[in-house]
C-alpha cells in the first residue's frame, strides 16, 4: 500500500476510465453521471488502515467511525484526477457510499477538502437498508437515479460490491484494494 504498485494501478484503472467517458457524445441535458464510490475510492482511508495493519487486525466499525468522523480522509490522486477530467468534459458525479447519513456533514466537508467540490448527488446509507447486502444497497440507489432520467456513463469503486447487481452503468472500473473485502 506505500509502494509505488498500488498508485500506478489505480492510474491504469482511472485512465481507461477517463478514455471510456471520452468516447461518448453527450446528451447535453445535464443528465449523464458517474458514479464514484467514497471509500478506497474517492477518499483514501490509508492513515486509519497503516495505524490498524492494513486490514490485518479485526475490522472495528467503532474505531473506522471514529476515524470517519475526523474529517481527514485523503483523496485518491488518480480518482481526483479522474473526477476533474470527467466534470471538464461534461459529466456530472454522484458519490455512492456505504457511509450512514449521520456522516453526511463530515463527509460532504472531507470531499471538499479533499478537492471534490462539486456533485450532482451525495448518497450516503439510511437505516432502510439495515440489514441488506452492499450489492442491493448500491443496485437500489442506482436504480432510482435511472429512474429520474439519469444515464450512467460509467461507475468506478474499490470493492466488486459497488459494480455488481442492477443499474451498473455502462462500464464499470474496479479499483485495487487489498485491504478488506466487503460483500
Amino acid at each position: 500500500m506505500l509502494g509505488s504498485q498500488y498508485r500506478e494501478d489505480s492510474a491504469v484503472i482511472t485512465d481507461e476510465a477517463f478514455a471510456h467517458a471520452k468516447t461518448f457524445k453527450l446528451a447535453g441535458d445535464g443528465k449523464d453521471i458517474w458514479v464514484f464510490d467514497v471509500d478506497e475510492t474517492t477518499l483514501s482511508n490509508l492513515p486509519y488502515y497503516a495505524k490498524h495493519g492494513f486490514g490485518a487486525e479485526p475490522y472495528n466499525s467503532t474505531a473506522f467511525n471514529q476515524w470517519v468522523f475526523t474529517g481527514k480522509a485523503l483523496a485518491l490522486p488518480e480518482s481526483l484526477k479522474l473526477y476533474r477530467n470527467l466534470l471538464s468534459i461534461g459529466i456530472k458525479v454522484v458519490f455512492l457510499t456505504g457511509r450512514t447519513e449521520d456522516q453526511r456533514a463530515v463527509t460532504s466537508n472531507n470531499l471538499k477538502n479533499a478537492g471534490y467540490h462539486i456533485w450532482e448527488k451525495l448518497i450516503l446509507k439510511s437505516s432502510s437498508y439495515s440489514g441488506k447486502t452492499a450489492v442491493f444497497y448500491k443496485s437500489s440507489e442506482r436504480a432510482k437515479l435511472e429512474k429520474k432520467g439519469y444515464r450512467i456513463i460509467g461507475n468506478i469503486g474499490d470493492q466488486w460490491s459497488d459494480l455488481l447487481g442492477t443499474s451498473v452503468g455502462n462500464r464499470t472500473f474496479k479499483l485495487p484494494d487489498p485491504m478488506y473485502y466487503i460483500s
